[in-house]
């Protein structure tokens, strides 16, 4: 066993060459060769630890020259720390023991510096086996340790990074898709701590229908054939609940190539998806608005040009039947090409309703007339299978509203229950009067509620929220426009009700139409009515006719002077302002309004300008004026008759009801 060193011995040492007898010279190749080696510090040590020989390297690297440490012992190479710790006896005893000794530490220069080493400690014994010595070889490894720090510290820090992320699910996964580690971002996104989830398998991560398709282990076949994996779609969190992530899966390999496992990233992208549907949805609705408001434009402009047809073929049937003496059977066939031209008017009516340029028309709508005619119409059209139910106490009062719009309101709710029962079914359609006392969009006041109830599939929770949005409809491309609902919710909504539907899934859907009870004015029996005067008896006045349709304008022509008036007229806006400056007086203008170059509501602005007072009757076959028109311009829709003309021109003439 080696004795521990002590102080270096006094006197001279016993060799002052590298290795062996300087004499020897079989070994002066090898002397050679230790000594031009520089890289390493190699050096000879007795059994005590002293230094025998001393390398070019060793020089080097621990900054002595051969006669400053021959003869001392190695224990000034290592550390304070060390040699009190009695490191260098231990390593001595270690190498004489196990026969080799490879360690790592820190070690002390002659200047005092620190580097360090990486020292291999072997013993050396005669042929007797008896213990002689050891050599000693040093490397300086600072370099190599420091950047093995740097890298230590660097993956330190990159776990630290991984670990503090929040906004991204970071974990690894064996190859079996068991998850090996787990970030903050995993048990804030997923809901699992680590200690519930290292270890599992990630399929858990997965809804049941994704984990029976195969679908984890088949993305991880995926990841491993193409070197990466990027999807979307739903997991589910601890809780249960649902997320919609973004998934990013990638094999590890080592340096050979062999796979070791997978990174897998995952985000939750569920309000960003959220958000993208939203944006689809509106892009499609506004879509179908630009392909309505297309057609609208088409529809809007074939019903002004019909209506001045049906404007020239009313009013010449209506001035020839005024002067016709003959026998019955001429009348008879008056009056039906009278009924088709007024058929006509509803016609072009509808068609502007449909291309939303048709206002409503606000009146008393008497429910006990209405109502019943449509169920004719309802019951004459419907399959057999459904039964019509309805349920109406025969004394409703009056509501306020558009009865044309209400009539098609009504039919479209109709039509929408019967395709909701394929099947057949009841449609039950019932009104009672009703008291709202305020609240839920709706005054306080008295209204008549009509039901139509169906005893067809219903709708769940989604359609329902969606029924009454424009263009929404679950019949399918090319069986509906998804139109029906939102009208007649916007008609109730325009009439001062409401719209109200109650639907569940398998158990049938009612709707609920609250309208206003009109507000009816009684007049005393024996009263006068100034108008009806006015309209029967007509005061002579001079109108000036404004149309830039010729049949139209001989119509109109024709139609005043068959009331007594003196006429001139003008087809344009321009050609009726030269008209009034060489004419002595004026009592009225009545100007058609959508004409070239200048409008009949630009025609009255610049009237109120020139002629102050003048009154402006606007006839238009469009059912609405633009926004900015004076609101106290009357408008006569075409077509019209002698009686609607005469009525427009009293009211008119004298706005208060008094002549």
């Amino acid at each position: 066993m080696v004795e521990p060193p002590t102080d270096p011995p006094v006197g001279p040492p016993k060799k002052d060459t590298v290795s062996g007898d300087p004499g020897d010279v079989a070994d002066a190749p090898y002397r050679q060769l230790v000594e031009s080696i520089t890289d390493y510090a190699i050096c000879g040590l007795d059994t005590h630890g002293v230094v025998t020989s001393w390398n070019t390297g060793a020089q080097r690297l621990e900054g002595y020259q051969p006669d400053e440490i021959i003869g001392q012992s190695f224990a000034r190479f290592y550390t304070p720390e060390d040699q009190a710790a009695r490191r260098p006896q231990d390593n001595l005893a270690a190498a004489e023991l196990d026969g080799r000794l490879e360690t790592e530490g820190w070690r002390v220069r002659k200047d005092g510096s620190r580097f360090w080493a990486h020292v291999v400690i072997d013993p050396i014994r005669a042929e007797s086996g008896q213990l002689v010595g050891f050599a000693k070889i040093t490397r300086d490894q600072t370099e190599r340790r420091e950047d093995e720090q740097t890298l230590h510290a660097a993956q330190e820090q990159f776990g630290l990074l991984v670990q503090s992320v929040s906004e991204f699910a970071i974990f690894m996964l064996d190859r079996q898709g068991r998850v090996t580690n787990w970030n903050l971002g995993a048990e804030r996104i997923k809901g699992y701590r680590p200690d519930e989830v290292i270890g599992q398998s990630f399929s858990r991560f997965y809804t049941e229908e994704d984990r029976a398709a195969g679908v984890p282990m088949a993305n991880l076949t995926t990841a491993l054939r193409d070197g990466r994996l990027n999807v979307e779609g739903w997991r589910v969190r601890k809780s249960g609940a649902r997320f919609w992530a973004n998934v990013t899966i990638e094999p590890i390999r080592d340096a050979s190539g062999e796979t070791l496992g997978f990174a897998k990233i995952t985000r939750d992208v569920t309000d960003r998806r959220a958000s993208e549907q939203a944006l689809e949805h509106a892009r499609e609705n506004l879509s179908q608005s630009r392909k309505l408001e297309a057609i609208g434009q088409l529809a809007s402009g074939i019903a002004h040009d019909f209506n001045n047809l049906l404007m020239a073929i009313l009013g010449s049937l209506d001035f020839v039947q005024s002067r016709m003496a003959e026998g019955p059977q001429v009348t008879k066939f008056l009056d039906n090409a009278m009924q088709s031209a007024r058929r006509g008017t509803t016609l072009t009516r509808r068609l502007l309703a449909f291309a939303r340029r048709q206002a409503l028309k606000r009146e008393a709508v008497d429910l006990n007339e209405l109502i019943p005619g449509l169920i004719g119409l309802i019951q004459g059209t419907f399959d057999p299978s459904v039964i019509v139910d309805v349920r109406i106490p025969g004394d409703l009062p009056p509501v306020d509203t558009d009865a044309g719009q209400l009539e098609s309101s009504l039919l479209n709710l109709a039509l929408n229950a019967r395709d909701a029962m394929p099947k057949g079914g009841v449609l039950t359609i019932e009104a009672k009067p009703a008291t709202h006392r305020g609240g839920d969009d709706l005054a306080v006041g008295c209204y008549v509620r009509i039901r139509v109830t169906d005893t067809g599939e219903g709708m769940d929770p989604e359609t329902l929220a969606r029924a009454v949005e424009p263009f929404f409809t679950t019949r399918g491309p090319g069986k509906g426009a998804g139109l029906g609902l939102s009208m007649a919710h916007g008609l109730a909504m325009q009439s001062g009700g409401k719209l109200g539907i109650i639907s569940h899934k398998g158990a049938g859907t009612t709707v609920e139409l609250w309208l206003p009870v009109a507000r009816v004015a009684a007049e005393p029996a024996d009263a006068p009515n100034a108008l009806e005067d006015d309209t029967a008896q007509p005061h002579p006045l001079i109108i000036l006719a404004v149309d830039d349709d010729p049949l139209v304008l001989f119509n109109t022509v024709a139609m005043l002077q068959d009331q007594g008036h003196m006429v001139l007229s003008a087809s344009s806006g321009r050609e009726a302002l030269l008209v009034l400056d060489s004419a002595d007086h004026v009592d009225l203008v009545m100007s058609d309004h959508a004409m070239p170059h200048m409008t009949g509501v630009q025609l009255a602005k610049v009237l109120a300008t020139r002629r102050p007072g003048l009154p402006v009757m606007l006839a238009s076959g469009y059912a609405e004026l633009p926004p900015k028109a004076d609101p106290r311009l009357l408008k006569l829709t075409k077509p019209f008759d002698q009686m609607e003309l005469a009525r427009a021109i009293a009211t008119t003439m004298h706005p208060t009801g008094t002549p």
